[in-house]
């Protein structure tokens, strides 16, 4: 999961609230006194510590398929990144008295089997999956990060910040399609197997994990309901489809 690739035109979501209640109005400290809620956030920053992790691993491989030197570089320097988001957020753990590789380890299955599924037979194909497919793991824990105290909120968005891979995969994917026309329609079909993909991936995590679960449907004060729920994955789908028209491609 490259979970750092937020493209420019594509608007955060959900939109920040003018007043913060409950537990998204609270630091750490005050939030944490609930063993639930501490739960919750240890299992997110596992999940997106190991995402992290995979993504520098993946953009290493990635490199390998690289047509030319600079792309190479550019590659290296975006997974250069994604290893400083992995360290702040395993420094976090660490921090808040948690074992970063117990963290991580209950997510490491659903991770592994979602990369596994989803491998990239070419170049294009892996950029497609960052921009595409790893983006939709970053709304969702965008969407996530609404309801979370300040200090958790604001390390959350920090290592979702755009690494380049966003307008790097913009600018190689159109250009390979306007040099071959034909390419469209192969990596349309390729972005929607991957906006399938991840939202399955998605949703076993949650279902697999007690405490994420429940702050997701409302267990937690300040969580989501499940009509919220509902309107999360539909602007979740809706910031897909606005990817796939940056990239030249049909939904």
């Amino acid at each position: 999961m490259t979970s750092s690739d937020k493209p420019d035109h594509v608007s955060e979501s959900p939109e920040a609230p003018t007043a913060r209640t409950g537990i998204a109005a609270q630091d750490w400290a005050t939030a944490a006194a609930d063993p639930q809620y501490r739960a919750a956030v240890v299992d997110l920053l596992g999940a997106l510590a190991y995402g992290e992790l995979a993504a520098f691993e993946r953009l290493a491989e990635d490199a390998k398929l690289a047509p030319t030197l600079a792309d190479k570089a550019e590659l290296a320097k975006m997974a250069s990144a994604e290893f400083h988001h992995f360290e702040r957020l395993r420094d976090r753990l660490t921090e808040i008295g948690a074992e970063p590789t117990e963290a991580m380890d209950p997510f490491v299955a659903a991770l592994d089997g979602f990369h596994r599924q989803t491998a990239p037979s070419d170049w294009l194909e892996g950029l497609v999956k960052a921009y595409v497919g790893d983006s939709i793991a970053s709304d969702f824990y965008r969407e996530v990060a609404a309801r979370l105290d300040s200090d958790t909120r604001e390390l959350v968005l920090a290592v979702l910040d755009d690494t380049g891979h966003a307008g790097f995969a913009v600018e190689k994917v159109r250009a390979a399609i306007d040099a071959d026309p034909r390419l469209g329609g192969r990596l349309a079909l390729w972005a929607r197997r991957l906006m399938g993909e991840a939202l399955s991936q998605s949703q076993r995590v949650v279902a697999d994990r007690d405490a994420l679960s429940t702050m997701l449907v409302g267990g937690v004060a300040d969580g989501f309901d499940l009509a919220e729920v509902g309107r999360m994955f539909s602007r979740i789908t809706e910031a897909h489809t606005k990817r796939m028209s940056a990239l030249g491609l049909a939904a």
